[in-house]
């Protein structure tokens, strides 16, 4: 289960930024939205809320990025250059490296694992266990030098291997994997259930949950989701066709889109169908059903529904933390806290998954059970870096004594409070007035 993660000088965010599962002192509303692992205590979900251009999206892309550098570095040529993206804004910051740290529990032990890098090297690189006593050190890289601990478990004779084979760009975790080093292996396990997609662009998911219809449990999962869902569909089906390029989703990229025609070049494509109950004349239900193509005749919110439906159940069985941008995008309200809800209900959530999100939708505010330690804010500084801090860091002065600082109630009403600008993280519009004489000018010009 994931613990903190850290970024600092990426994109949008200049200095470092916290995002924390570990539960805030003294909150005790919504309980059951507690995880226990080992020792730990840990959120279940994180909603994240902020102005457009806040740089919630750059956040949840830090995380994503992490996840792709532990994957793919080891497989990149030598020459290839890193995913350096800084923060710009500000004198001196692009000669500053980005820095990325995650800490997760795995095995009742709490492993923090992180990397600072620029756009040719990984300048430092590091790897820590707790488990009953102290943390301890795994290994550490300081630019060329790797020096492991007798701690960290695998051969020596691969771990020897693995630091000869170490190149400037790639990470020394991924090489370590690739070599079949034991206690790196296991790491890896925890960052292939982290996944991460955008709500806004979730076409590439089709494919995805598609190959999850004639996997148990997930295909009854996904069918009877739909019918709690009550939108008419009873069922869906997979029907294999020859493949055709242009069936594709048009929301994929040049280089996924070039991977599945390699892939799927010459063997059967398919068309996901949507089944629903035929009526006879007088209205009444028979047994009949009636089969059409998903994406052709449902709606765009009941596609986006079925795309998702495989990522989350897939957490869900497995475990693992999945990161969702504009979740709402396209979904009904009611949906949306749907499907937060089921990360929050340890009944649907039995694997103890977690769910990070972003989102504009203020009702998730009044309307779901998220604590206030599980609510974010991010916002712009005065020299335009990403701030975030959840609703249970703020303070206001005391009603009794101003002295006195008080949190947030738990019974306010946050949806309004929010919007009225109480905690910030909202627009902030300028006037109107070089607006109007422009207006009205064209206005006379056309009259």
């Amino acid at each position: 289960m994931l613990l903190e993660f850290r970024v600092a000088n990426y994109r949008s965010i200049g200095e470092e930024q916290v995002l924390s599962f570990v539960p805030a002192p003294k909150q005790r509303e919504y309980p059951e939205n507690i995880l226990s692992a080992a020792k730990y205590n840990l959120l279940n979900a994180i909603g994240i809320y902020g102005n457009n251009a806040s740089g919630k999206s750059n956040l949840l892309l830090s995380i994503s990025l992490l996840d792709k550098l532990v994957h793919l570095s080891a497989r990149t040529s030598s020459t290839t250059p890193l995913p350096f993206d800084p923060f710009l804004l500000r004198e001196g910051w692009t000669e500053k490296p980005t820095r990325l740290e995650i800490s997760f529990i795995l095995e009742a032990n709490r492993y923090r694992y992180g990397l600072e890098f620029n756009k040719n090297e990984v300048l430092h690189e590091w790897l820590y266990r707790k488990g009953t006593g102290r943390e301890v050190e795994l290994f550490e890289r300081k630019n060329d030098v790797i020096d492991v601990s007798s701690g960290f478990n695998g051969s020596p004779k691969l771990i020897d291997a693995a630091i000869e084979a170490t190149r400037n760009n790639a990470l020394f975790l991924s090489i370590c994997d690739m070599l079949n080093i034991s206690e790196a292996k296991s790491i890896f396990g925890w960052f292939r259930k982290l996944n991460m997609f955008n709500g806004l662009n979730t076409e590439e998911l089709m494919i995805d949950t598609a190959s999850l219809l004639d996997v148990d449990p997930y295909k009854e999962l996904i069918r009877n989701y739909f019918l709690h869902l009550n939108i008419g569909i009873e069922d869906f089906a997979m029907v294999t066709k020859e493949f055709d390029p242009a069936d594709l989703p048009p929301g994929l990229s040049e280089n996924q889109r070039n991977a599945w025609i390699e892939r799927l070049q010459g063997k059967k494509g398919f068309n996901i169908m949507a089944a629903h109950r035929y009526y006879d004349r007088g209205g009444q239900p028979t047994e009949a059903k009636i089969n059409w193509m998903l994406d052709k005749n449902e709606s765009s919110g009941t596609t986006k529904a079925f795309q998702i439906s495989g990522p989350i159940f897939w957490t869900l069985v497995n475990g693992g933390v999945l990161i969702i941008d504009e979740i709402e995008a396209k979904l009904h309200p009611l949906m949306t806290l749907d499907i937060i809800n089921l990360f929050l209900n340890k009944d649907t959530n039995p694997n103890q998954a977690q769910l990070i999100f972003a989102t504009h939708d203020t009702n998730l505010l009044s309307s779901s059970k998220l604590r206030r330690d599980q609510i974010y804010f991010a916002k712009k500084n005065r020299w335009e870096s990403t701030e975030i801090y959840s609703l249970s860091d703020i303070f206001y002065a005391g009603s009794n004594d101003p002295e006195k600082l008080e949190k947030e109630r738990p019974d306010r009403d946050k949806e309004k409070r929010y919007m009225e600008g109480r905690y910030e993280a909202v627009p902030e519009f300028g006037t109107l007035d070089p607006i109007k004489p422009l207006l009205q000018k064209w206005h006379e010009r056309a009259n």
